[in-house]
């Protein structure tokens, strides 16, 4: 299994644990997606285009 769908898999997770906990649609999906999406802004410009660039790479195997 690739390093993206072992990510995929473990955000799945998290949502259906959540949601087996009670907690609203709305939060669980702030949680799934706020989570990656302050990760991402907590990089540094550099670090983002890395990222980006290493995106790329990968798409285009």
């Amino acid at each position: 299994m690739s390093r993206n769908a072992k990510i995929a898999v473990g955000g799945v997770a998290v949502g259906l644990v959540l949601l087996l906990l009670g907690l609203p649609l709305w939060v669980v999906l702030l949680v799934v997606v706020g989570i990656p999406a302050a990760g991402y802004l907590a990089l540094d410009p550099s670090q983002r285009r890395r990222l980006r660039r290493l995106s790329r790479r990968e798409i285009g195997r």
